[in-house]
């Protein structure tokens, strides 16, 4: 039905058409040919000078009135360091181009009225005019020689590279169809090295695991920042042309395959800061659904986000990052909830060259877990509280002969027991009930002493340590089940006193 509707409507116009055509044809023939072409003339002469007044009026208004949704003007300052200086070399530029604008439009309309045909003017054979060609030259020239100073001036600023020994932070975006990839660096501030012939499903960086920068690299799925802190951002693509778009930022760089480029800036305003900016207008207290009455209005809604902005497929309108930026305290909290890449996905995978070994990695993770755990431990209240599992203390199959890598457990219950010189332990060994409760009581009696002996080698004093074997006596999980029997083998420490 609506589409018979619209086939009437243009049907009509087109007979209305037509219409006026045979009338402005009739009123030819009854006026004279020279008379109707003289009318036409001075009607549309008119008519090109309304239009002009009225598209010049359209742009101011539309201007004034859609200002507060456009970037640099309202609410919408830049939201990092460099960027006003982009926002003013814009209102420059566009002042020039303005007045141009104005200019040629008047020009163009109003020499359509004034010299609109008449048979009783003749033209003149103008060649040249030395000083109209002078003034459309030079006063072109030295615009655009200051522009392009300045241009030049705000590129080299904006475009500087971190200074070498200059404190900043360092991030990766890899652009692909159709997502944004992102890396940051771990506890060590270093991005591992990566090599796109690497690149596979479970390693979507293509990042080299032998080496070590990139064991505690991590990747988020937004990009979170701290106010005030420079920013370096290595940009890449893996498929197509992409662009790397902070538009509040004022970053805007090509991700182009084979060639890493990067962009550095300062944010300057946090998410939660813009919001506030934009709360003080009216314009973005509507809602963010206007579908949903119980949505949040649009500067409650609203978060900085990374976008594409090169059209790189048809799911090019998929690329949207979310962009926080929060304060330091904030950021080091955020931090802290980030896990590394490779420990969660490629540890002791077919990907990892370091399946079966101990890294330096996991030893100072071990060290810094243990040391919160031990302080959870001597602040306790019930005993439960104060029994601490060594659980990468372990014993060779059926002995009581430590594996190598205990030792780095112990060394951490040594530092503790060093830290806080007067703290009393037992040392507990439990079994499963494999095997006859004499045999298991026995064993579980020479493991613990194998852990004193540890200790008090490395220089703990014997009395503040107590060696108890309670065999099978004390299980933790279900002797039916072969994971409820590995529960039930295991050495734990136990505080007696501070």
């Amino acid at each position: 039905m609506t589409t018979l509707i619209i086939l009437l409507i243009v049907l009509l116009i087109g007979i209305v058409a037509v219409q006026i055509g045979k009338v402005t044809e009739l009123s030819g023939k009854i006026l004279g040919e020279e008379e109707s072409e003289k009318r036409a003339n001075n009607f549309h002469g008119l008519m090109s000078l309304w239009f002009m007044i009225g598209f010049l009026v359209f742009c101011v208004v539309s201007t004034a009135f859609y200002k507060n949704w456009m970037l640099g003007y309202g609410p919408h300052k830049s939201a990092s360091a460099h960027g006003f200086e982009l926002d003013s070399l814009f209102n420059v530029t566009t002042f020039f181009t303005a007045i141009v604008f104005v200019l040629t439009q008047v020009a163009l309309f109003w020499f359509a009225y004034k010299y609109k045909a008449d048979p009783n003017r003749k033209s003149i054979f103008l060649a040249h005019n030395n000083t109209i060609e002078v003034v459309w030259t030079v006063i072109p020239a030295v615009v655009m020689c200051f522009l392009v100073i300045r241009g030049l001036v705000a590129w080299n600023e904006v475009m500087a590279d971190v200074p070498e020994g200059e404190d900043h932070i360092e991030i990766e975006a890899m652009g692909v169809q159709f997502n944004w990839l992102l890396r940051y660096p771990g506890p060590d501030g270093l991005l591992g090295e990566r090599y796109y012939k690497r690149i596979t499903g479970l390693n979507p960086f293509g990042q080299n695991w032998n080496d070590d920068k990139n064991l505690d690299d991590f990747q988020p799925s937004e990009i979170v920042l701290p106010v005030n802190k420079k920013v370096r951002v290595r940009i890449t693509s893996r498929d197509v042309l992409h662009n790397f778009d902070l538009p509040h930022f004022r970053v805007k760089m090509d991700a182009v395959p084979g060639m890493p480029t990067y962009f550095v800036f300062t944010p300057t305003t946090t998410t939660a800061e813009y919001r506030q900016q934009l709360r003080e207008y009216d314009e973005y207290h509507a809602l963010s659904d206007p579908e949903d009455p119980e949505s949040p209005p649009l500067w409650e809604a609203f978060d900085f986000e990374l976008a594409c902005a090169e059209l790189c497929g048809t799911g090019h309108f998929s690329m949207r990052r979310i962009v926080r930026i929060v304060s330091e305290e904030e950021y080091e909290k955020w931090l802290t909830t980030q896990k590394s890449y490779y420990m969660q996905n490629i540890r002791n995978s077919d990907e990892d060259p370091n399946k079966g070994k101990l890294l330096d990695l996991e030893i100072r993770q071990r060290s810094q877990d243990f040391s919160k755990a031990i302080e959870v431990a001597r602040t306790a209240e019930d005993e439960a509280g104060k029994i601490l599992p060594l659980q990468y203390v372990k014993f060779k199959t059926g002995s009581a002969d430590l594996t190598a890598n205990s030792s780095y457990e112990l060394d951490n219950v040594v530092t503790a027991l060093k830290k806080y010189a007067s703290m009393q332990i037992e040392v507990a060994g439990h079994t499963d009930n494999v095997g006859d409760p004499v045999s298991n009581k026995t064993l579980s009696d020479a493991r613990a002493t194998a852990v004193y002996n540890y200790l008090t080698t490395n220089g703990i004093v014997a009395e503040r340590i107590t060696p108890v074997g309670y065999g099978d006596t004390m299980p933790k999980g279900d002797n039916a089940t072969p994971e409820g029997r590995k529960e039930n083998r295991r050495t734990e420490i136990k505080i007696l006193s501070n």
